[in-house]
């Protein structure tokens, strides 16, 4: 998506639907690369321990 597509779709979007409403639906976006990782991180740390526990 070129710039001016992009920036076209921003402004629509707050005259839309208003600010509030676009800022958060940016920021889940964004957010959501890094609670997935968050998500993959405490699986495998409840591996380890599971892990650890069986070695005990």
């Amino acid at each position: 998506m070129e710039d001016t597509q992009l920036m076209t779709l921003i402004t629509t979007s707050i005259s839309n639907f208003g600010f509030p409403i676009v800022l958060t639906c940016y920021l889940l976006i964004r957010f959501e690369k890094k609670i997935e990782m968050f998500n993959d991180r405490i699986l495998e740390l409840l591996h380890v321990i599971k892990e650890e526990m069986r070695k005990n």
